[in-house]
Parts: C-alpha cells; sequence; structure tokens
C-alpha cells in the first residue's frame, strides 16, 4: 500500500476535501493497493481515485465500509451522501477518522487564532492546531 498510498497523497495535495478523502481511505485500509479499479495512474509519480468505479466496486464490502466509501466519494465533489443513512452505520473506529477527516476537509490545521496582550489588545496571530487530529494508527493497520 505504501507506494500507492502516497501517490494518491501527491495527487490530493492541496485540496482539503481530497486529502480528507484519500487518508479517509488509506487509514481505514479500504481499497488502497496497485492494482485496484478505482486508482487511476495519471503519468507521474501521483494516482487519482475514481469516485464512480470506487462505488461500484465497494458492494461485496461490509455495510460500515460502503458508508465510510459514500462519504469518500462525497468529499471529492462526485456523489452526495445522505448522512442520515451513512452515520449510524459506522463502527467507532471509522467515526474516528471520519471526525479527523471532516476537520481535514473544512481545514481546521490551518486555522488561525488571534494574540492579545494582557490588556486585551490584538498584537498577532498564531496557527491553531487541528480541530480533531487524525488517530494513530492501530496495529491492525
Amino acid at each position: 500500500m505504501g507506494e500507492t498510498a502516497e501517490a494518491l497523497r501527491a495527487w490530493a495535495k492541496g485540496m482539503y476535501a481530497t486529502e480528507a478523502a484519500v487518508e479517509l481511505l488509506i487509514r481505514a485500509n479500504l481499497g488502497v493497493y496497485a492494482s485496484a479499479p478505482w486508482i487511476v495512474p495519471t503519468g507521474d509519480s501521483r494516482a487519482a481515485l475514481d469516485p464512480d468505479a470506487l462505488l461500484d466496486g465497494s458492494g461485496a464490502w461490509s455495510g460500515g465500509e460502503r458508508r465510510l466509501v459514500a462519504i469518500v466519494v462525497s468529499l471529492l465533489g462526485a456523489e452526495p451522501v445522505n448522512l442520515a443513512e451513512a452515520l449510524p452505520g459506522l463502527d467507532r473506529e471509522h467515526l474516528d477518522l471520519l471526525l479527523a477527516a471532516l476537520a481535514h476537509a473544512a481545514g481546521s490545521h490551518e486555522h488561525s487564532g488571534l494574540v492579545t496582550d494582557e490588556t486585551g489588545r490584538p498584537t498577532g496571530f498564531t496557527r491553531l492546531d487541528t480541530l480533531y487530529p487524525w488517530p494513530a494508527a492501530s496495529a491492525a493497520h
């Protein structure tokens, strides 16, 4: 998965929602392998995701995995997902990953906050931590 994951990350770089979708798939260990029909080489050291092929190819996966894939596809800007249907079927591990993905897609890792002096007067800005960091990789992955 290493080279394929890095190729996908390179393709997504700079597009927060796409980065979140790719990272969510990678960290959930869902379908990120070199011969996956939804991973399309781009002719350089990158590889793109084909959201339609990903949706079509996830049919044999568990209900929770298919729900997560539907969210990934929506983050890629393809088929909108019905969160009322997708969220209740996620297990705790996938929900943890999804919360981090949503924080990333919203750009919370790039937010800044106002710094003030002891009188409350603004003195500058500081980079804030992400609202919800990516969880540490589990031993299973």
